[in-house]
């Protein structure tokens, strides 16, 4: 196919190529050939085949390069004006034309397959599961031009198809009643002191002697030293209810091993939608507490910082908590957050739940103690005391069902009869050829995203029959035909044929670019009408699902590869130098929450894609606010705040979430992320480097980053892409691997008089000390200068047009499956022409996108 492209771009191009050759060959072989191969580029023998992608990339380079003045060089004699509009036109016609030669043969997108989210989504919404949890049973999805979409990377193995089966199978399973009768709404209470997880802990043992890891009983605002020490029983039970509820079980230590409390006595019977209401408050320990001497208990060493598990007191402020579900052996899920305050007082949350999942709450402001050189300390511990938390019980409602049987199984099985069969539920099918047959065919048509001709609705039928006939039961034969639909390339792809899109095949696209899932039932209706092609339709539609719920799932999917926020997790920060982030859960959860409520801000208020850059606001709760140095605030609430004036923040290149996923953990890279800035936010992705050693930071803090890469700059090899991919680094570099302010280095300190003062979140003394002074000043590659990150975020505004062209681009790699290509550029550019005059906002970027060929379009 490739050949034929090639043939025919020289037959319809020649005379426009004609010239290239020569202008090359009298112009830049001088330096790109054989031996020297300039800029890792060798051109005495570069052929011209745009049907080879990689052929073209190389094209495309030397087209961008010659446009934009970056080749010959300043210091090389220039091209004629002639032979470089020459070169240019060259170039872009044979590329063109070879693209959209491809493009009418097959389309820009390749056909693909949903990736392991996009299938859980389907899923869940088919099923109406909204619980359902598969991802995890998928293999990775290959990523490839910055996403996990890419129709030329998701490949179909027989690894994956057999883990589709699996995963299928699991779902279509996990819909079925499992009860003969829908079950009576229950109500539970499960009280702390009834868990053994927290009580426990109320006696010290030969594995824990210390009071910060222990837990306390409280009554009311009290300590109860006769039930600590075991002198009385651990609650009262059901005797004296009044008392009971004000019992509870305190803590100074955030959830963390070995102080891991949940309500193990509780785990979900069924998979499904539970309330969950907490009964806790915040209270204040007090100090001079000592670590428990088995041997002789008069024997103490009290200390302030360490807390007197029997003096106890009401809290002096909130503390925030989240909440995890948790499935053995410590798989741990968030579900959400809520702040305890003083007086004690009931928290609700509804959530889906797994079978077998419990309960498990974590003070995340609080302290987790790790051993270390020395005893550790609680960092929050004053003189007179240290903040706790008191839990007394949780009270669980479900699993809630608004309709019985549930609609996944009324989707399997209709309205045939269940009945019990051992311990098992059965389906009741009195015809088991006739029901087959039907509700395979109501299967398929609700599975499949397109209108089912009747026999393809039957297509699994023998699957069905095959099973029925070897012994298998009615449910398990049709379990077995609905896996094989969920499994099949028209239920596990995205396709559609080359030209413009019909309207089933739009409402898809539409659908899994801005929900993540199968289009809902008014899509459905409109593409059944033939209506959604309709341009003021699609608009109408693109609107609605910009402004439903569910488009916090794209929030979500697109930040996690356009700005890697997926990786948040993968380098914790170092434990010595930055003992001040590590194990921080809050800071990490609220670093990403921060971002995906600032992109919805854009996508929901419609601002400008400038904002990327620099804005006069953002969202912070209480642990972002600090973390920035902005106005204190209390709990775990976001607000959007007003940046005040001079403040650093604003925009996304400062947020803590990007500037953990850019750093190591460690230490931070002016190339890793002057790198990342070229490619996520200005759309002008750097060259592969050379096979030159990369830079490793002095962690002893006796050379700065700075100095190394200038020496690393004289190598010619380096220095030409240092040029564009420093400076964005180097403007970072006054905030530090989880994107606190930063004025010098931090190094490992070798004497502990050299440290700096402070404690960790893990209790153990700061390990590092100030190193070298933080330089944040650069200059570009056309010759303007900054001295820091707000004059570097002002020439980035200088050009929003780029600002603007990286996302639309970056949009539409994530909508439609497909890299954008050298023909792509001119429908790019319609759209940012259609959207500047209103500062190219970011809805009105993703309307005229959808209203392209490039969306609307195979």
């Amino acid at each position: 196919m490739r050949c034929a492209f090639a043939i025919l771009v020289f037959a319809s191009c020649a005379s426009v190529w004609a010239d290239v050759p020569s202008i090359v060959k009298s112009s830049c072989v001088e330096c790109h050939n054989a031996d020297d191969k300039s800029g890792q580029l060798d051109l005495s023998a570069l052929p011209l085949n745009p049907g080879d992608p990689r052929n073209a990339e190389v094209w495309v380079r030397i087209h961008d390069r010659v446009r934009n003045g970056e080749m010959p060089p300043k210091d090389a004699e220039p091209l004629k004006p002639a032979d470089r509009e020459a070169l240019i036109r060259g170039v872009a016609e044979a590329i063109t034309s070879a693209e959209l030669a491809q493009t009418k043969a097959q389309g820009r997108a390749t056909r693909r397959r949903l990736n392991r989210q996009e299938y859980e989504n389907t899923l869940r919404d088919l099923l109406d599961a909204p619980w359902l949890q598969i991802r995890t049973v998928l293999p990775e999805d290959a990523i490839a031009h910055g996403y996990n979409r890419i129709g030329d990377a998701l490949d179909v193995s027989h690894v994956q198809m057999a883990r589709y089966l699996e995963a299928a199978d699991l779902a279509l399973n996990a819909v079925v009643v499992s009860s003969l009768e829908k079950p009576a709404p229950t109500v539970k209470r499960y009280y702390a002191r009834d868990q053994s997880s927290f009580a426990r802990k109320f006696n010290f043992t030969q594995f824990n002697t210390a009071p910060e890891r222990a837990t306390f009983p409280v009554l009311g605002f009290e300590g109860q030293p006769d039930v600590r020490r075991g002198d009385a029983p651990a609650t009262v039970g059901e005797k004296d209810p009044a008392v009971r509820e004000l019992e509870g079980v305190g803590l100074v230590h955030g959830a963390y091993e070995p102080v891991e409390p949940k309500f193990n006595r509780f785990d979900a019977p069924v998979s499904g939608r539970y309330k969950l209401r907490f009964m806790a408050h915040s209270v204040w320990v007090g100090p001079n507490g000592a670590n428990a001497n088995l041997k002789d208990p008069k024997k103490t060493y009290p200390k302030w910082f360490v807390p007197d598990l029997d003096h106890v007191e009401k809290g002096r402020r909130s503390e925030p908590v989240t909440i995890y579900s948790e499935m053995p052996p410590r798989q741990l899920r968030r579900l959400g957050d809520f702040d305890i305050t003083p007086e004690p007082a009931v928290h609700e949350m509804e959530v889906d739940l797994l079978a077998g999942e419990t309960i498990r709450p974590d003070a995340s402001r609080l302290f987790r103690s790790r051993p270390g050189e020395g005893r550790w300390q609680n960092p929050l511990a004053e003189q007179d005391g240290q903040p706790g938390v008191c839990y007394r019980w949780l009270e669980v409602e479900g699993p809630l069902n608004e309709t019985w049987p549930p609609r996944g199984h009324q989707l399997l099985f209709g309205d045939l009869p269940v009945s019990k069969s051992g311990k098992s539920v059965t389906v009741v099918s009195k015809d088991e050829a006739g029901d087959s047959r039907r509700l395979l065919a109501r299967f398929a048509e609700r599975a499949y995203r397109r209108p089912v001709a009747e026999e393809e609705k039957l297509r699994f039928l023998p699957v069905i029959e095959r099973q029925l006939s070897e012994g298998a039961s009615f449910k398990d034969a049709m379990i077995a035909g609905y896996t094989a639909i969920l499994c099949s390339p028209e239920f596990t792809t995205c396709h559609a044929e080359p030209g413009k899109l019909d309207d089933f095949a739009l409402a898809s696209r539409l659908s899994y670019f801005l929900w993540n899932t199968e289009p809902d039932h008014e899509l459905r209706e409109l593409a059944e009408r033939g209506e959604l092609r309709n341009a003021s339709t699609l608009r109408a539609q693109t609107k609605r699902l910009i402004g439903d719920a569910r488009s916090r799932r794209f929030v979500e999917s697109y930040l996690d590869y356009w700005l890697d926020l997926r990786k948040i997790l993968d380098n914790n920060p170092d434990g010595a130098l930055y003992g001040d982030y590590y194990l921080d859960d809050w800071l990490t959860d609220s670093a990403l929450e921060e971002t995906r409520l600032f992109f919805g801000e854009m996508l929901k208020a419609n601002l400008p894609a400038r904002t990327v850059a620099a804005s006069d606001f953002t969202f912070v709760n209480e642990r972002l606010a600090k973390h920035y140095g902005l106005e204190p605030m209390e709990g775990c609430e976001f607000r959007k705040v007003t940046l005040p004036e001079g403040c650093l923040r604003g925009g996304l290149l400062t947020q803590a979430s990007i500037l953990t996923v850019t750093a190591n953990g460690t230490s931070t890279s002016p190339v890793v992320r002057g790198a990342w800035v070229m490619s996520r936010i200005l759309g002008k992705p750097p060259a592969k480097p050379p096979a030159v050693p990369a830079v490793e930071p002095d962690l002893r803090g006796a050379t700065t980053i700075r100095e190394q890469l200038a020496k690393h700059r004289d190598q010619a090899s380096c220095a030409a892409c240092h040029k564009d991919i420093d400076p964005p680094g180097f403007a970072l570099e006054s905030f530090d691997v989880a994107g606190g302010f930063r004025t010098k280095y931090r190094a490992q300190a070798a004497k502990k008089e050299d440290r700096v003062a402070g404690f960790a979140k893990s209790g153990q003394a700061f390990q590092f000390q100030e190193g070298l002074p933080v330089d944040s000043s650069g200059q570009l590659a056309g010759g303007e200068a900054f001295r820091d990150i707000q004059e570097f975020k002002m020439l980035l505004l200088a050009d929003e047009r780029q600002l603007a062209r990286n996302l639309v681009n970056q949009l539409a790699v994530y909508a439609t499956g497909a890299p954008i290509r050298f023909s792509d550029r001119a429908v790019v550019e319609t759209i940012l022409d259609q959207t500047q005059a209103n500062g190219y906002r970011t809805a009105d970027v993703i309307h005229a996108l959808v209203q392209s060929s490039l969306f609307r379009e195979k």
